[in-house]
């Protein structure tokens, strides 16, 4: 019985890596070309603050780090669309203020603070079957909302003005990458870590930049090295006994380098 438990536990961690993974590297092509870093950065630690405070509220941590997450997403928009705040600005205030919520929420949990400590770092051993189906269905609406907008995407990231010009309703999908960014980032922030799930969202589709000229190989390419550094990441961590996110990441991250030194793009390749 324990030995199916213990192959039941790694097929959900793998199933989640994969998954997980291959979500962060697709959404991470809007970060990367879109250059909203600063933005990325805001949601996940927005994600990670919410799930600390709703452990502190005695909620599910998956409950409070949705609200944060959508909620920052939801506020990175207008905040910055008003007069004298630039996206810099804004997105220093909102940086500043959930990470000063994160810090205080972890301080006022009560006893070891295992579950809290738990968030920081990621445990994709611990994963439920609801947390794969969440995933899922994010996968699937994220790659829905890529394949049906896919050339209006492609307009905006070529030329923004002309997209304007010509009726595409560039800020509805610039707000709906944002949203589906916060529910990404939610729904692995327990499997990846909230410190760490940033670098999950950038790393794979800098790493596809360096590979490719197109954004319909370059949202594949992120979306499958995504989760190849996520299966390799918890292959290492279960091998070696270290963090998976911290695995994960580091795995993405040699990735890249090797994506830099053997670029096709330095020899002048049409990838």
């Amino acid at each position: 019985m324990e030995s199916f438990l213990s192959y039941e536990f790694l097929q959900r961690a793998l199933l989640m890596a994969l998954l997980g993974g291959g979500v962060c590297g697709a959404i991470g092509v809007f970060v990367v070309l879109w250059r909203m870093s600063l933005v990325g950065m805001c949601i996940s630690h927005a994600a990670f603050a919410g799930a600390l405070l709703g452990l502190w509220l005695g909620l599910p941590p998956l409950a409070g780090g949705l609200a944060a997450s959508l909620g920052a997403a939801s506020a990175v928009g207008p905040l910055a669309e008003r007069p004298g705040f630039s996206l810099d600005t804004a997105m220093g205030v909102i940086f500043s203020v959930v990470m000063s919520l994160a810090m205080l929420a972890l301080g006022l949990l009560p006893g070891a603070r295992t579950e809290g400590l738990s968030l920081i770092w990621g445990s994709l051993l611990t994963v439920t079957r609801l947390d794969l189906a969440l995933m899922g269905g994010t996968a699937l609406l994220l790659f829905a909302f890529i394949f049906v907008f896919f050339k209006e995407i492609q307009a905006i990231i070529g030329q923004k003005q002309a997209a304007l010009a010509s009726g595409i309703p560039v800020r509805k999908i610039r707000y709906a990458s944002l949203i589906l960014m916060g529910l990404v980032v939610a729904f692995a922030l327990k499997a990846i870590g909230g410190l760490l799930i940033f670098s999950l969202i950038v790393t794979p589709a800098a790493t596809a930049l360096q590979l490719t000229y197109s954004l319909r190989r370059m949202f594949i390419l992120a979306a499958l090295l995504g989760a190849a550094a996520s299966a390799a990441g918890l292959w290492f961590s279960f091998h070696f006994s270290v963090p998976p996110g911290a695995a994960i990441v580091l795995t993405a991250a040699a990735f890249l380098l090797a994506a830099i030194l053997l670029s096709p793009k330095k020899r002048g390749k049409t990838v």
